[in-house]
């Protein structure tokens, strides 16, 4: 293992130039390993953004829709893929190093990316621009036309893979895209633009700028762009909604919420063990779909507890460069201290907390992976979003369910149960996008999945088929006839 920093210094990509952005002062991004400090926390000064949101327009003004612009983007995202193929340790390091996702985990996410942009591609080549519609003999099309630019904002823990998926289909349907990555995460994202920018774009197809909330609040404010593609939490969430009000604007908007975990009276012991704490240690359990709060039938609360203590006081906690470490840090201070802050929430409703694991002496933001016990499970609401669940007493699935529906996530749950029928009925019932039964993996359900954000979960939803299409607005264009009826 090296130690050694590698992380990017965060620059713009504006108007087809590489640019120096502004730096804030006596702020800096740190190592979450050790709290070291990696490089300036950096902003993008308004005249920038200005320059970055005019360029966007041009470039969508002088975009091509037609077959031969299509066949041109596709092997643009074949050769991005390419390029992000060969730079995927790049990718890893820079990942491990801004999340604190170990290396190990980072490494399967950067070998994953190529397949992902290439489904971009896919996409782009299988999706009818334009679809001849019946109208007794006349000439009416449909066509699908991407809405304009689009402002991305991504979270910082998923610091390479949200970028690349996103600008990849906004690419892919035309929109000219204005990245701004998490002030917390810059690097990957950078690496993703630059790749994308080496594969030979189209003027104004992409640009990157930095900074925090108040960059990102200038592109979602302004009537140029026309959608905006954003996962994070839901305050922010909540503002760009209502900014969006301002001219409609199309949203995409994934918040995350406390996921909902309903383990039956059937349920296999090792099994529903190993899924949740598989599910609140990935990505060091800092993913918006991850499980939260655990509403387990009465019988097998104890044995759960004790069943997941044991395996979390095995977990390896370490740097997330080391090769042989299972869980890193936290990715940055702020969420370091709102994740205790939860937590000591917790323990406030008169939750026990267990988090038996053995943490190392570096000096970074590390927290053992912790079950609090105990608490009202009506006023354990708050998503928590790091490798910590809340584990309640529940007597039978109608009251899990109440529960489970009274403050609902809206984006995922998950069921355990040895009665699969019976599982996937109760689960069926959840107010949830994404319902998984005894697992809780990252990777879509099925071929065709297809995932609605319910309620305070976000605006829209995202699936295989979809990833395009949700930067694509529909357009009728067709001949009249007097013999219509109206």
């Amino acid at each position: 293992m090296s130690n050694e920093i590698e992380i990017p210094r965060p620059v713009n990509y504006i108007a087809d130039a590489w640019s120096e952005c502004e730096t804030v002062h006596d702020a800096w991004n740190v190592d979450p390993n050790t709290r070291e400090p990696v490089h300036r926390s950096v902003t993008t000064a308004p005249d920038d953004v200005e320059r970055a949101l005019r360029h966007a327009e041009r470039g969508y003004d002088a975009g091509r829709w037609d077959e031969d612009a299509r066949r041109e983007r596709a092997g643009l995202l074949e050769r991005v893929a390419d390029i992000v193929a060969a730079r995927a340790e790049d990718i890893a390091r820079t990942d491990s190093l801004t999340s604190g996702t170990p290396i190990s985990v980072t490494r399967k996410v950067a070998a994953f990316l190529p397949m992902r942009i290439r489904a971009a591609a896919a996409d782009l080549v299988n999706i009818p621009r334009v679809t001849p519609l019946a109208a007794g003999g006349r000439d009416v099309r449909l066509y699908k036309v991407p809405w304009g630019p689009a402002a991305i904002l991504t979270p910082w823990n998923g610091p390479s893979f949200i970028p690349a998926a996103k600008v990849a289909s906004a690419v892919a349907a035309g929109c000219p895209v204005i990245l701004k990555p998490s002030e917390h995460a810059p690097g990957s994202a950078q690496i993703i633009a630059e790749c994308f920018v080496e594969a030979g774009l189209p003027s104004g197809a992409l640009q990157l700028v930095h900074g925090d909330g108040e960059v990102g609040a200038r592109l979602t404010a302004d009537p140029r762009v026309k959608i905006v593609s954003f996962t994070g939490g839901p305050g922010a969430g909540r503002a760009i909604a209502r900014a969006a009000t301002e001219d409609f604007k199309v949203l995409q908007l994934e918040l995350g919420g406390n996921n909902p975990v309903l383990v039956l009276d059937d349920a296999d012991l090792d099994v529903t063990a190993d899924g949740i704490l598989d599910g609140m240690t990935k990505l060091n359990g800092q993913w918006c779909e991850g499980p939260g709060k655990i509403l387990a039938h009465r019988s097998l609360v104890e044995p759960l507890l004790e069943a997941l203590t044991e395996r979390i006081s095995k977990l390896v906690v370490g740097h997330s460069l080391d090769e042989d470490v299972q869980i890193g840090p936290i990715s940055n201070g702020p969420h370091f201290q709102t994740l205790r802050s939860r937590i000591e929430r917790l323990r406030d409703l008169g939750a026990t907390l267990h988090g038996p694991a053995r943490l190392p002496e570096l000096g970074g933001y590390f927290l053992s992976p912790t079950v609090a016990v105990g608490a009202d499970p009506a006023r354990a609401t708050a998503e928590l979003f790091g490798p910590v669940v809340s584990l309640h007493a529940v007597d039978s699935d109608e009251q899990a369910l109440r529960v489970a529906n009274a403050h609902p996530s809206g984006l995922d749950a998950y069921v355990f149960g040895g009665d699969t029928d019976r599982a996937i009925d109760v689960g069926s019932r959840i107010l949830a996008g994404e319902v998984r039964v005894n697992g809780a993996k990252v990777a879509d359900l099925g071929d065709d999945s297809a995932q609605s954000f319910w309620g305070p979960a976000g605006i829209g939803g995202h699936g295989p088929a979809e990833s395009v299409r949700v930067f694509c607005g529909d357009r009728v264009v067709g001949v009249d006839s007097p013999e219509l009826p109206l």
